[in-house]
């Protein structure tokens, strides 16, 4: 009887039954699509901030790095992965409490039939695209800086690096530690393995960009000797992902114990 009554209705109120039927006929291609067409994947390495690459903003600090974590995997309404982080890196930025953090991750993309490009989350992806990702217990925006159908691998060679300081407070020689090593979250970068301290024969200078002693107390030459893992990138070596390692360049890096605050690479080997 009620089958009768709601054929009835329908039948009277034809627009109300097409548009009913448009919203089941949408709803069965979404879902075929979902379980029967083969997915797309494609990797993709993410710098992490404000997404539009030539806007200067803030860097992320220590609890985002600390909220970021390998293999968080985020998912669409339908409960299907979209985006999982195979991994993560963090450089301290100099000798600030500020961060570049770096993902690398797998995405489901879709293809654009009519430029061979790719969209992620009804976006354009590509490299220097804004990306916004949605994981379960944290939100990431970021910069497309690596695109690439296979997964991406890094190509890290071990390289001998000298830094140093000439006019240092006397007390960062002590601090500096044989052994101590920085761990970007997936590799040891960077390892202290000698150090060379010798006091400054000539006065202090006002005019030196690095000079870090009083007029009241000494001042100290110090080298330090250290391994590194760089990667080559247009024939220069680089630390991370985007600071280039050359003789004359200050240097940002830190290790638990000791942040090398003003230090010059002197030599690589």
């Amino acid at each position: 009887m009620k089958l009768k009554k709601t054929m009835r209705f329908l039948r009277k109120n034809y627009i109300i039954t097409i548009f009913i039927v448009c919203i089941l006929f949408v709803g069965v291609v979404v879902v075929a699509r979902s379980y029967l067409s083969k997915p797309t994947y494609v990797y993709v390495k993410v710098k992490v901030g404000q997404g539009l690459w030539w806007v200067t903003t803030g860097k992320p600090s220590i609890w985002l790095v600390d909220a970021i974590k390998k293999e968080d995997v985020s998912r669409n309404l339908l409960g299907n992965p979209t985006a999982e982080i195979l991994s993560t890196r963090y450089y301290r930025w100099y000798a600030s409490d500020q961060y570049d953090i770096y993902m690398t991750l797998r995405l489901k993309v879709s293809m654009n039939s009519k430029t061979g490009g790719y969209v992620y989350n009804r976006s354009t992806l590509s490299v220097g695209s804004p990306i916004e990702l949605q994981f379960p217990k944290e939100e990431v925006t970021g910069t497309v800086i690596e695109l690439d159908k296979n997964r991406i691998e890094e190509k890290l060679v071990e390289k001998t690096i000298y830094l140093v300081k000439k006019y240092a407070y006397p007390w960062e020689f002590d601090n500096i530690k044989i052994g101590d090593k920085f761990f970007d979250g997936e590799n040891t970068i960077f390892k202290i393995i000698d150090k060379q301290n010798q006091q400054n024969m000539e006065g202090f200078s006002f005019n030196s960009p690095y000079a870090g002693a009083s007029l009241a107390e000494p001042t100290n030459y110090i080298t330090v000797k250290a391994t590194a893992l760089l990667k080559n990138k247009l024939g220069q070596w680089v630390i991370g992902e985007d600071q280039i390692i050359v003789p004359g360049k200050v240097i940002s890096i830190s290790t638990p114990n000791f942040v090398f605050d003003s230090y010059v690479v002197s030599r690589v080997e």
